[in-house]
């Protein structure tokens, strides 16, 4: 009977264990893939490439986490953070919307690191600045229900914004509380949205309304660029993107090194922060790289909490890394 008894408890038990393991929690895991070389990734016209190194983007696995993860940190992968869905689908956005979201800012981001890394070899880009789009809306801020991501905001009041800048500027001149105007260009159509402003947690006397937003604007390339990453989505491969543009166009960024880099490029060649450093930092040492390029800041502090010894270089600007990398190249 005792034996009976255990056999059924542990058939119980393994039963749970897989109901556990195969239902969807409502959490995302981030867990690291190794970095991966750009070479026959990127392809430019009259390309004449430096031989030797690689240049490497870094990605990170996503994917729902199991009810048997989210109860058990120790079966989660290794190097894996456990993210809230609110932090990655704001509310009524599905997986798949939020993928195709992903899906055109890679395309966005390989138009921005092509026109950056030409105009820093000294060709002439043909930009039209048409207003400051929306990359990220912060959950439960002013913005939250009233912003899209892929919103681009062309005035403030009735007056043109057509950069970031002057965006910022517009929003800048009230105080935290007070009503913003913004003209929203969503689907073709201008659209009016009135949001609160609050106080910057960093500053309480800027007013913010909670959203990042980048250059939107109409570019026409001198040279043709082509970029496949096949399904990786989202704007973090910018600052690698245009170092491997440098390196095809003969400029030698890596010195005979394997560099790995990560950052959003804005179209005046700033490096902005990115999402899951801790991954991307392991998944960049797991592929022996010889120097990691990061955005500095936050981002540079994380990457070094576990860079167990990887070089980490923190860069502002594309500019600065192409500087950087051709004139103190790192030892390798």
């Amino acid at each position: 009977m005792r034996l009976r008894y255990l056999v059924g408890l542990l058939a119980a038990i393994a039963v749970a264990t897989f109901v556990l393991w195969t239902l969807p929690a409502s959490d995302f895991i981030f867990s690291p893939d190794r970095a991966k070389s750009l070479e026959g990734r990127v392809r430019v016209e009259g390309a004449k490439p430096a031989k030797d190194g690689d240049v490497y983007y870094v990605d990170v696995f996503v994917r729902r986490a199991t009810r048997l993860e989210k109860l058990l940190p120790f079966t989660r992968p290794d190097g894996a953070t456990m993210v809230p869905e609110r932090a990655l689908l704001p509310q009524g956005t599905t997986d798949a919307e939020r993928d195709r979201e992903n899906a055109e800012l890679m395309k966005q981001s390989e138009v921005i690191a092509s026109a950056v890394a030409l105009e820093a070899l000294g060709y002439k880009v043909n930009k039209t600045l048409r207003g400051a789009a929306v990359t990220s809306v912060a959950p439960d801020g002013p913005a939250d229900g009233k912003l899209e991501t892929g919103d681009v905001i062309v005035a403030v009041d009735g007056r043109p914004t057509k950069t970031p800048d002057k965006l910022r500027a517009a929003i800048g001149g009230r105080k935290p509380g007070d009503e913003v105007r913004l003209t929203v260009r969503r689907a073709g159509e201008n659209v009016a949205v009135v949001t609160k402003t609050i106080p910057d947690p960093s500053d309480p006397e800027r007013p913010i309304v909670g959203i990042l937003v980048d250059q939107d604007a109409k570019i026409h390339l001198p040279v043709k660029v082509d970029i496949d990453l096949g399904q990786v989505g989202g704007p973090s491969a910018g600052l690698p993107f245009a170092l491997e543009i440098a390196r095809m166009l003969g400029r030698n960024v890596t010195h005979g090194c394997t560099i790995a880099a990560t950052g959003e490029l804005a179209l005046d060649g700033s490096v902005h922060a990115v999402g899951g450093l801790k991954q991307k930092t392991i998944g960049a040492r797991r592929s022996h790289v010889d120097a990691f390029l990061v955005p500095a800041g936050e981002n540079s502090a994380e990457a070094r909490r576990y860079a167990d010894g990887v070089p980490v270089i923190p860069v502002r600007s594309f500019q600065q890394a192409l500087r950087r990398l051709t004139t103190n190249p790192p030892n390798c």
